[in-house]
C-alpha cells in the first residue's frame, strides 16, 4: 500500500509539472524615453523652461542678482580644450555662458549642437577683457580676433550644478 501511494504521488507530480499553461498578457505600449547622459548633481529633466522663458527671467537681473533657474537649449560651442564651459542660446542672437559648478565636470568635446538640460544659478556679470580673452583663446579663436578684444563686457552667465545631455 506504501508503494501504490508513492507511485501515485509520483505520478500526480509528474503530471502538474509537464502542463504548461498559456498565459496572456495584454499588449502594453511602451512609451519611448529620451535618454539623457548626466553630468554634475543628478538632475531630471521635468520642468525644464524654455529657452524664451529664461531670456525673460534675464531681463528681470541686474549685476549681482542670482536666480535658479532649469532650462532646455542646445549647445552652440564647447570648450574646444576640456570642455570647461558652453554657450547655450536663448534667442536668436543672445546666447549664455555655461560655467560647472566647482570646476567638479566637463561636457564632452563633441557636444556642439546637442540638446541638453542645465539646472543651476542664471546671473548678470561683467567679464574681464582677461577672462574674455581667455575664452577666445579656448574656443581656437585667431590672435586676430583675440587682439580685438579690448572692453570689459555685461554677459548672461550660468553656473550649472547639474546638465543632462540628450
Amino acid at each position: 500500500m506504501k508503494n501504490l501511494l508513492i507511485l501515485f504521488c509520483g505520478l500526480i507530480l509528474t503530471f502538474i509539472s509537464c502542463k504548461t499553461e498559456k498565459k496572456e498578457t495584454p499588449a502594453v505600449k511602451e512609451t519611448p524615453k529620451t535618454e539623457f547622459a548626466s553630468f554634475g548633481e543628478k538632475i531630471s529633466n521635468d520642468g525644464a523652461l524654455t529657452k524664451e522663458e529664461v531670456l525673460a527671467k534675464y531681463g528681470t537681473l541686474k549685476v549681482g542678482d542670482t536666480v535658479v533657474v532649469k532650462f532646455a537649449s542646445k549647445i552652440n560651442e564647447v570648450c574646444s580644450k576640456k570642455g570647461c564651459w558652453m554657450k547655450v542660446p536663448v534667442s536668436d542672437s543672445e546666447e549664455v555662458m555655461v560655467r560647472f559648478k566647482d570646476y567638479g565636470f566637463f561636457m564632452p568635446l563633441d557636444s556642439n549642437g546637442k540638446e541638453v538640460i542645465v539646472e543651476g544659478k542664471a546671473f548678470i556679470k561683467e567679464t574681464s577683457v582677461d577672462e574674455l580673452k581667455h575664452y577666445a583663446e579656448d574656443a581656437g579663436k585667431s590672435k586676430e580676433e583675440i587682439a580685438k578684444i579690448t572692453e570689459p563686457k555685461l554677459e548672461k552667465a550660468f553656473l550649472a550644478h547639474g546638465v543632462l545631455l540628450k
